[in-house]
Formats: structure tokens, sequence, C-alpha cells
């Protein structure tokens, strides 16, 4: 089999039939992909069909059982009488802070919410479109550690913040910057959301998440945006997307609720998702864990849209399986899968964007566990239909370490996966009858004008893997993925530029900040 530089060369000279083309030949092509900034990729608009496993008769059944969970057993609202007070008034059952539902009621007033909307970015060309035939990528999401080769296992900064934040504007397949990308202990719990948001709205200019760690912190958030934004405009369109957890079983707590309330009020999206360890905190069974999934996440969205009707609303599913002998979880296992592609089917069923799946996995470094299970996790996403994809790229242990080398490890297979979702080219050139009438039996294709054209947009090529020889392999420092990893990310770093900001807007913003820093004392618990 020839190799890559001998391909290369062959194009270069046309495979003895053409002359040498423009520009330097192979030498000035290698150069050309190997330097520079890589383009930003738009959200993945899927030409491929989603992965459906289970039947219309089976999903009619999980529905019947998540309305038989919401009726008979219910859901907690727990320390938010507003929020008891609503449903009562909406026509459930509430005893205490359980709350019953009449069968159907959720899933009636979950018809005004939009089965697609538009997330806004401050650059208008990094918007993008949650719901339908779309995926949108965003990274690592909570880990209060971060890890690479030097430094090792440690506890975040808002230097390490910045860096994620700055990672993900540069990453070609990451559509979106996300949020608490990790958790920046240094500075005081009450404070940092000021710190985050801001990272997100100076050091990038694709979409973010707002804060939701209490509804005064939402609320911030919200008026940052503002700022940024404009009143009128974040009050009529989405310009945040926010991650509130059903404290399952079947619990809703006032911090999720309040956070919810502020969002929905605003008109900016919110992520209902019941976080789930199959095992501990729902059945052990994909059937029973998509029923209570579904229960919860109705009953959350659901009373979004008693806030604010027609507030945009994505229904999120988080479940992992866990070692029943440590309790631990565990990432990149078969029911999981089971269970993202049941909930993705019904999600399109109940007519709204849903979340899940990633680059999930146990492993404490980035390798051959770490591979297996990000990819046993990232491939339902993708065939799923998943249209929100939080922890796309960094995840490490378990959710608890934010990886610099992972992160960009993960950022090439998202691009492999952005590839694979365009499907076939079945255009004139995708069927490339020229190429097989020009060169027809007993010859190569490497020289021909098919092939000439087509070259530097054939192949998905990964930044990470190494295709060379064993002995250019070995000549170049015998360095294996992490290390390539490790130098990837340092370069990507020291290549980075921000993005313009207006210095209005940003002095606005950090008046916005000091005048709230300093209205507070500092906490740290």
């Amino acid at each position: 089999m020839a190799r890559i530089s001998e391909i290369e060369d062959a194009l270069s000279s046309g495979g003895g039939r053409r002359g040498r083309r423009a520009g330097g030949g192979a030498e000035a092509r290698r150069a050309k992909r190997g330097g520079g900034t890589t383009p930003k990729n738009r959200y993945i608009q899927r030409q491929i069909p989603p992965y459906e496993i289970l039947s219309e008769e089976n999903l009619a059944l999980i529905e019947e059982n998540a309305e038989t969970v919401l009726q008979e057993i219910g859901i907690e609202f727990r320390d938010d009488p507003e929020a008891l007070a609503m449903w009562k008034e909406a026509g459930a059952d509430v005893d205490g802070e359980r709350v019953r539902f009449p069968r159907g009621l959720c899933r009636k007033l979950c018809e005004t919410i939009p089965t697609s909307f538009t997330q806004h970015a401050r650059n208008p060309e990094r918007s993008v479109e949650i719901g339908g035939n779309n995926t949108v990528f965003a990274p690592v999401y909570g880990p209060p550690f971060v890890r690479d080769i030097e430094g090792g296992r440690r506890y975040a900064t808002i230097e390490d913040f910045r860096n994620f934040v700055k990672l993900a504007y540069m990453a070609p397949a990451l559509h979106h910057s996300g949020g608490t990308v990790c958790e920046p202990v240094d500075i005081p719990v009450n404070k940092r959301h000021f710190d985050m948001v801001y990272a997100h709205l100076r050091y990038s200019d694709m979409p973010f998440m707002g804060s939701v760690t209490a509804p005064e912190r939402a609320e911030d958030s919200v008026a940052m945006a503002k700022l940024v934004f404009g009143e009128d405009f974040v009050e009529t369109n989405t310009v945040m997307i926010n991650l509130i957890n059903a404290n399952s079983p079947m619990t809703f707590d006032a911090t999720m609720l309040g956070a919810l309330k502020v969002y929905a009020r605003h008109n900016q999206a919110c992520i209902v998702t019941p976080f789930i360890l199959s095992g501990a905190m729902a059945p052990v069974t994909p059937v029973g864990v998509m029923t209570q999934t579904l229960a919860e996440a109705l009953a959350g969205l659901a009373f979004s849209q008693l806030v604010r009707p027609g507030s945009p609303m994505v229904l999120g599913s988080f479940a992992s399986s866990i070692s029943m002998q440590s309790g631990a979880p565990t990432f990149g296992t078969p029911e999981p899968a089971l269970v993202l592609y049941g909930m993705a089917a019904l999600a399109r069923r109940l007519g709204v964007p849903f979340r899940s799946g990633g680059s999930l996995c146990g492993s404490k470094l980035p390798d051959a566990q770490a591979a297996h299970e990000s990819t046993q996790t990232l491939i339902p996403t993708l065939l799923g239909g998943v249209n929100f994809v939080l922890h796309a790229a960094g995840w490490l242990e378990g959710g608890l370490v934010s990886s610099y080398e992972k992160f960009v490890i993960d950022v090439d297979q998202l691009g492999m996966m952005q590839t694979f979702a365009g499907g076939y080219d079945l255009s004139e050139n995708g069927q490339a009858m020229d190429a097989l009438r020009e060169v027809g039996p007993g010859s190569h294709f490497l020289g021909c004008a098919h092939t000439q054209a087509n070259f530097e947009t054939a192949f998905y090529r990964s930044a990470i893997a190494d295709n060379n020889s064993f002995e250019q392999w070995e000549a170049e420092g015998a360095r294996d993925a992490f290390t390539r990893a490790n130098a990837l990310y340092k370069k990507t770093l020291a290549d980075y530029q921000a993005p313009a900001l207006d210095p209005a807007i940003d002095e606005a913003l950090r008046a916005f900040i000091q005048k709230r820093k300093d209205s507070m004392p500092d906490a740290f618990t």
C-alpha cells in the first residue's frame, strides 16, 4: 500500500499525467493543513435518520407507565410554596409537597414548548438551532478538578476556566461555549458565577449557559446577558440555555425550581434533566429508568409552561449504570445507550428538543478505557438524534475532572461525528463517474482529475492520530496520543485571539460585576 508521502507526491505530480500544480506541491499542502486556525464548523444538521429501537407499542407503554407514576406516586416540589400554588391552580392534587397529576395534564402543558428554537450568540454566525434534525456539541460541565500531564490532578481555578473557554472557542467541532466547564474554586462560591459568565462573554462569541446554583445568580446571568444583547432582545429571544437537574428520584428542590422560574420568565431556555445513576436513583432496568426519567422530565417541563407558556425547553436524560460491587458510576456500558435511544424517541414523540450523551468515561486518564467508554457514549449520541450534547469534550473520571488532553482528543472525535452525520454525497461529484471513466481497469486513482480536485477535502484528517511510518513516528519522538494532545492544547491556547467585544459593553459588564461583588461578603460554602 502506498504511503501518505508517496500519495501526496503522486497527487502533486499528477501521477505522471499532469505537471506540478502551483502552490509548492505536497510540502506546501502538508504545511497548509498543519498550521493556522481551523474554520469553525456550523452546528450539525444531520443527514442520517435516527436509530430507532423501540416500536410504537413499546414507546406507548413507557408513556403510559410514566403517566401512572405522575398520577399515583407523584413528584415532590420541595421548599417552594409558589410552585405548589401554581400546580394547585392548574388542577393537580397537592398534598404537602407531593404533587400528583391528572393523566395527560403534564403532556398537555408541554404542547406550548417550541419544537425547536434558536439560541443566539453574540456573533450571529455562531447562533445555533436546537431541535429537529440538529445536533449541538457543548463541552464538559461541572468538574471541580482539572488535569494535564504536567500539573496532574488539581483543583480548578478561574485561569483553568478561561483556558477551557478559549479551547472551546478555538475547537472547530464544538458549537457552544458551555457553562461550568470547570469549577473555579479560587473564587468565593457566591461570586464565581460572575467570573464564569463574563469569561464566556469576553473570551468567546459562541452561545453559552448561565448560572443555576441560586435564583439570584440566575438573575445576575440574565442581567449580564442584557448588557450584551439588549434588554428587549433578551426578553423576546433566547440567548442562554441552562441546566436544571431533577433531584432524582421524583424530586425537584428549591434551588433548581428557583433558577428555572427565573429563566423561564425571561424566555431563556432550560434543560430539565433527571440525573440518574441506575440502581441507586432509579430502577436497574432500562425501561424502568426511562419511565422515571420521562415522568420527572414531564413534571419539570410542564411547570416551566405554568411560569411562561411558550418558553423554550429541552428534555434531558442523564442515565448512568453503577458498579453493583462498589456503587461507583460506570460509563460506556450498554444499558445507558439503550436508555438514550429510547428517551430520544420519547422526546420526538413529545415534540420537544432532547439533550443527552457526550464523551463520558470513568477512567482516571485519557487512556484506552477513556477512549472506549467515550466512543460507546458518543456513537449512540449521534445515532440516537440528540439535539444538545453536554459533556461532548473534556469529561474524565466520571465527571470529576476536566482534562486538557482529553478535551482536544474528544474534539477530534466530534469532528469525525460531524462528517459522518453529513451522510452521503449523491451529487455528480459524489458519484465520481468521471473518475471511474478516466482511470478504467488496472490503473490507480492517485493522479486522476477527480482525486486532484477533491484531495484536500476527501477524507477527515485527524489532528491527534499518527498514521506515519514506524520509522517516522520513532524519529519524531515516538509520542503517544496523550502526549500529542498535550502539545496540541498548548499550541491552541498559544494561537488563541479573543473575539472583538465593544469596549463600552465590556466596561458595563465589569462595572456590574464589581458593584454586585461589593454588595456581598465572600462565602466559600
